[in-house]
């Protein structure tokens, strides 16, 4: 049976097909696929409540109803459910790329000189419908804007190393539910860094606990790369000493002794270190 409501696509009046037999709904929907037209769009537990997480432009949402301006349904990514405002979606488009800059401005012009209308973020997904030429340094994208094609790979694309995509969003502010150089909060930050490096990955911490990689013994060595986990919280380590990871203690994204952190969260009635857990990246 569907149990956590943040991956179950139903809301009492409407819910996916699949879900048929599992969840009581007035009404079992397909859905359609729509994609995200802001540089981010707020996933929010109910209509006008607390933000879950962000989708970022060109992402897909898939929408089972729409009432009030308000979307509700469950996000491509991760599973996510919950409703986004209607004006931050638009009918399915295509997409080529990614970004892979922590963020991209989009220019109206090929110029580095021309005001840039808007900027997207890491992992915002764009259809690149007329390539940079031999020579030329802008690729242009389906809103008719130019962006930097040094900023873009293709989809296919992946990093190799977690920290070092993780290590972008340094000094990013810490933005409970955000997802972007904009705000990002501690398992956002790790769900970027995994899904870049092609590791699929829950939204919240204590998903990413029960999902991702291998439990460590308490005493065997940290590596750059393992995962650390407090109740409610997780970081990256950078070797076998450094935390990295986005807190409301420094509210960033930091890096951090791990001795502190651990004694700091202790002390603060965080509790102690719930898993140690190594991922493998092929």
């Amino acid at each position: 049976m569907a149990s956590d409501p943040r991956i179950t696509a139903s809301n009492g009046r409407v819910a996916l097909r699949a879900l048929q037999g599992q969840v009581m709904a007035d009404e079992f929907l397909d859905g359609t696929w729509m994609t995200v037209q802001q540089p981010l769009a707020n996933i929010m537990t109910e209509p006008k409540g607390t933000r879950a997480s962000q989708l970022l432009f060109g992402e897909r949402f898939l929408a089972l109803e729409t009432r009030d301006g308000q979307v509700f349904g469950q996000a491509e990514r991760d599973g996510q459910v919950g409703y986004i405002l209607l004006q931050a979606l638009a009918a399915e488009t295509p997409v080529t790329h990614w970004v892979t800059a922590p963020a991209t401005h989009l220019y109206p012009r090929p110029d580095v000189k021309s005001p840039p209308d808007v900027s997207i973020f890491f992992g915002a997904h764009v259809n690149v419908v007329e390539p940079a030429k031999q020579g030329e340094s802008f690729h242009r994208i389906q809103t008719g804007h130019h962006v930097p094609k040094s900023h873009l790979r293709p989809l296919t694309a992946r990093f190799s190393d977690t920290v070092g995509v993780a290590d972008l969003f340094l000094g990013t502010p810490y933005l409970w539910g955000g997802s972007s150089r904009w705000g990002i909060d501690c398992s956002g930050l790790i769900q970027l860094a995994m899904r870049a490096c092609g590791q699929d990955c829950p939204r919240d911490s204590d998903q990413q606990e029960a999902a991702l990689g291998v439990l460590l013994p308490e005493d065997a060595p940290l590596r750059r790369g393992d995962l650390v986990f407090w109740k409610g919280h997780v970081g990256i380590m950078a070797d076998e000493e450094m935390l990295l990871h986005a807190n409301a203690h420094h509210m960033a994204v930091a890096y951090e002794p791990l001795a502190h952190a651990e004694a700091r969260i202790r002390t603060s009635g965080g509790g102690e270190i719930t898993a140690r857990k190594h991922v493998l990246i092929e």
